[in-house]
């Protein structure tokens, strides 16, 4: 069979959803070779993957979005970052491929310079996104604001303002330096792309980690853009004991597992569900305060209050939390909401930046959950949000089935392969 070299970004959101596809191959006998994140080495290598750690230096490059005003602002900011990360793991996916002369590669959206690397060297490759790719669509809003779908006459005027002001305007600081990039990395031998979008199709295949209807309709995406519903997957663990105890409904409250500074998520569900019928339980895998500790009471310095109804815990499986759940409250993260709505759990999106929300606008459109603006949150406002979620529980059904009917890792699989010569 052939030797297949994955390259994931540097964030375990981006890791996880990956692997179901690295299993599926490994299944049917093709040898996976996997560049990650140091600590998840050991634990790839137990899969039955070869795994070795990118250059370490990709950590010290972190996301700073977080830290501006605007959709325009955050965008630039992802951009510079996806740049910097680019000019070393560019040399550091030539040096894989050097290492173990793959047949197929499968580059992670995010990791610009691999995926310029493999576009140059003409290799059969794809790219993975475990979020929905900031790509063009027919009759679907800017990437970016979160804007709802609107159609007819008004709602193409009103997206080609948007993508004139957004867009366009990231375009013109992210094509110098992206062109700079392609020119640098293949000796000058690619031809400069016009677009971010002409960037982001630029591979043969791209598999997205969603499927309608929590995405929208994409017809001009096919064939080379393929949607394979949720794929998930978290480390094997036992259920903790308390986690057996729970006697009422539990609501999972997440954040992002690459800082963002969304803790007062956590405080304010907190707040809001503390004398609620639920047992609450929140994860910390990106705070700055570090592990949260297994004592409920302990709490964390970003969370100094946990009332009796709670638990904080630095990370926990979250499918073992849905399966008790009535709700998931999620700052909007694709990997945390699909995760609950693929169990018909429904949601309640808090989106804080990066491409947060335009998973909280599909949760709308969907009708598998409630957004509720950062701005306005307040525990009065996420209680009664919590209240209004649960009534949406249909709507995480039908979209539950929709993951289920595009065919998971077996279809993503099967497009691999179709890569791979006769």
């Amino acid at each position: 069979m052939s030797t297949v070299l994955a390259y994931s970004s540097p964030a375990i959101g981006h890791l996880f959803p990956m692997v179901p596809l690295l299993l599926e191959l490994k299944s049917r006998g093709h040898e996976v070779h996997l560049r990650t994140l140091p600590k998840q080495v050991h634990p790839m290598r137990d899969l039955g993957f070869h795994a070795e750690p990118v250059d370490e230096r990709l950590l010290g490059i972190e996301a700073r979005d977080y830290l501006t005003k605007s959709t325009k602002d955050a965008l630039a900011s992802s951009v510079d970052t996806f740049t910097s990360r680019a000019r070393l793991d560019a040399p550091d996916f030539r040096s894989a491929i050097d290492d173990v002369g793959p047949d197929l590669a499968l580059v992670d959206i995010n990791c610009w310079g691999a995926r310029i690397v493999a576009e140059h060297l003409g290799m059969p490759w794809a790219t993975f996104s475990p979020f929905t790719p900031p790509i063009q669509s027919k009759g679907t809003p800017p990437f970016g604001p979160g804007l709802a779908p609107m159609s007819g006459p008004l709602g193409r005027a009103r997206d080609a303002v948007v993508r004139r002001l957004v867009i366009g305007a990231v375009e013109k600081l992210m094509m110098p330096g992206m062109n700079r990039l392609r020119a640098d990395v293949s000796n000058g031998q690619l031809p400069p792309v016009s677009s971010a979008d002409a960037f982001f199709r630029t591979a043969p295949l791209m598999l997205v980690a969603t499927s309608e209807p929590f995405e929208y309709e994409h017809a001009d995406w096919a064939p080379r853009i393929r949607m394979i519903g949720s794929v998930a997957w978290e480390p094997p663990v036992e259920t903790p004991p308390w986690l057996e105890e729970l006697e009422q409904p539990a609501v999972l409250v997440t954040t992002s597992s690459e800082y963002q500074a969304d803790e007062r998520l956590v405080r304010t569900a907190l707040e809001a569900l503390a004398k609620e019928p639920y047992s609450v339980i929140a994860t910390l895998p990106a705070s700055r305060a570090g592990s949260a500790g297994a004592a409920r009471a302990s709490g964390t310095d970003a969370v100094r209050t946990v009332p009796a109804n709670a638990r904080i815990e630095h990370f926990v499986p979250h499918s073992l939390v849905l399966d008790r759940a009535a709700v998931a409250i999620t700052h909007g993260g694709m990997g945390s909401t699909q995760k609950a709505l693929a169990k018909g759990v429904p949601v309640v999106v808090v989106p804080f930046g990066r491409d947060q929300h335009e998973v909280a606008a599909r949760v709308v459109a969907a009708d598998a959950g409630v957004r509720l603006n950062p701005r306005k949150l307040t525990p009065g406002r996420l209680r009664e949000a919590v209240q209004e979620a649960r009534s949406k529980a249909g709507g995480a059904r039908r979209v539950a089935a929709g993951y289920k009917a595009a065919g998971g890792a077996i279809a993503g699989a099967n497009a691999l392969e179709g890569l791979l010569p006769e």
